[in-house]
């Protein structure tokens, strides 16, 4: 379909309750929450004009893009590439563990590599499919998004008395439009949350730099269970790590949400 990304054109990320398809253009085009089986929040993979959205990107004439995993974890990058520099978006969703919640975390960090790079993008959430309002409410620390069954909370990402980097705007149809403009070795980034159960808050990038970090150990330590050393090793973590971001935790059960099963299926067979 024209103007549609194609499944294989997709990350995985998730916390083992929920989880989101990230683009090679790191869109966030499809996320249901509290669970697997829940109304989307994000579906422009289905509908771009009512699906709903949360883009990133660099403002630039052109740019290109490369998309990885970080070694031997569920953790998302996208590598955007540009005349004036070079950047990153970093996507995870810290794990919630294994009681049921209505709580959980999607982390976007953004990364200037090299040179300098300014990211725009648009967060538009569509609740039950499309099918329920919602409203926007900013504040000085981020954004609140309110609907009839589900508020998703948007806070901004800062080091203690620096300068705020990170700029937010309400855009159409109560959505929200934020940048950011970075030099070289800087990070900020947001941290949507939903059942946030208070205001939006800033959170410091000490405690960003963490959810990172325990992120990454989670996620090594569950893989180094492994006793696979043959020639696909790669392949087959890489597999087991998808199959794993499948997994419902409170009760163990395998989840079958065919568009997520298609994008895992053409991930596995290209061991990506």
């Amino acid at each position: 379909m024209e103007d549609y990304p194609l499944i294989e054109d997709h990350g995985l990320i998730g916390d083992l309750q929920t989880a989101a398809l990230v683009t090679t253009d790191a869109t966030i085009d499809w996320f249901c929450c509290p669970r697997f089986d829940s109304p989307s929040v994000f579906g422009s993979l289905l509908d771009r004009r009512k699906g709903g959205h949360f883009t990133v990107r660099p403002v630039a004439d052109t740019y290109t893009t490369k998309q990885l995993y970080h070694p031997d974890t569920a953790v998302l990058v996208t590598r955007f590439m540009t005349e004036a520099g070079a950047g990153e978006v970093v996507d995870f969703m810290p794990v919630t563990g294994t009681t049921a919640t209505d709580r959980h975390r999607l982390v976007r960090m953004l990364r200037c590599v090299r040179g300098s790079m300014t990211f725009e993008g648009e967060i538009a959430p569509r609740f039950d499919y499309g099918r329920k309002p919602h409203e926007l409410h900013i504040s000085e620390h981020g954004a609140l998004f309110t609907s009839e069954d589900l508020d998703l909370a948007v806070h901004t990402v800062r080091a203690p008395q620096d300068e705020r980097l990170l700029s937010i705007l309400p855009g159409d149809n109560d959505d929200l439009r934020f940048s950011l403009s970075l030099r070289a070795g800087q990070q900020r980034g947001l941290v949507m949350e939903s059942a946030p159960g208070g205001p939006p808050h800033e959170v410091r990038l000490e405690e960003f730099e963490r959810l990172f970090d325990r992120t990454v150990r989670f996620w090594r330590s569950w893989l180094g269970q492994s006793t696979y050393s043959g020639r696909w090793r790669e392949a087959v973590e890489r597999s087991a790590v998808t199959l794993k971001l499948m997994t419902y935790a409170p009760t163990g059960a395998l989840e079958r949400v065919s568009l997520i099963c298609s994008s895992v299926d053409r991930m596995c067979l290209s061991g990506g």
